[in-house]
């Protein structure tokens, strides 16, 4: 396994099939002053790896204090209750996935053959971009349905435009895909004009030019 390593100032990748488990998406760490923020979680079975990869860069999962799902799949959502249960960390997911995250229902655990334990959902966003306080940072969240009906990314901004993308890739073939509402919602990705992008599967992006390029890459991808 890699050590955990630094995207950019406070942001972290923690998580990965290369640094956690093999079944986890891409799993970030947002150090936003005291408290920590993580950008999903991984499929469940790495929640003691994510944490020692917390420690080793010298913070403590007792502080994680908000976790984002970006959508219901079980490779983003599998340690939330952990996390939630044992680190006291706040639930956020867009509403249209909550249904999926509270009753297991809808996750795809099967596919991975791991368990899920439902978890509740603190915050459930609704509007096409939130803000989301975590400490000193804000992150803003905002709704890209397309590779599920409830997908969210998140940015910040901190010297660059951080933008987790994740699963910009989809697939959008899936029950509850749609590729209408994806080419839309990577075109709103596009016109975030991130310095940086975070991916949910494939790796780190940058500069700006490499960012746009790679999502017009499957925004076009859906024209042909």
């Amino acid at each position: 396994m890699q050590e955990p390593f630094r995207v950019w100032k406070d942001v972290y990748a923690i998580g990965g099939p290369d640094l956690s488990h093999p079944y986890d998406c891409s799993v970030y760490l947002v150090v936003c002053g005291s408290d920590l923020a993580l950008i999903d979680c991984g499929a469940g079975e790495s929640f003691h790896r994510l944490v020692s990869n917390i420690r080793y860069l010298g913070f403590k999962a007792e502080d994680v204090s908000i976790v984002i799902a970006t959508h219901a799949h079980i490779d983003h959502i599998g340690a939330l209750y952990r996390f939630r249960e044992q680190c006291g960390a706040r639930v956020v997911a867009h509403e249209l996935e909550a249904k999926a995250i509270e009753t297991g229902k809808g996750t795809g655990a099967e596919m991975y053959g791991v368990g899920y334990t439902p978890c509740q959902v603190d915050t459930k966003l609704s509007g096409p971009e939130e803000a989301l306080q975590c400490g000193n940072v804000e992150l803003r969240a905002v709704h890209i349905p397309g590779h599920t009906p409830g997908s969210i990314a998140v940015y910040l901004d901190i010297g660059k435009r951080i933008l987790f993308g994740q699963d910009i890739h989809g697939p959008y073939f899936l029950p509850g895909s749609d590729i209408t509402d994806a080419k839309l919602s990577l075109q709103k990705l596009i016109d975030l004009r991130a310095d940086i992008l975070c991916e949910g599967h494939f790796g780190i992006y940058q500069p700006a030019s490499e960012v746009k390029r790679y999502i017009e890459g499957y925004l076009y991808g859906l024209y042909s």
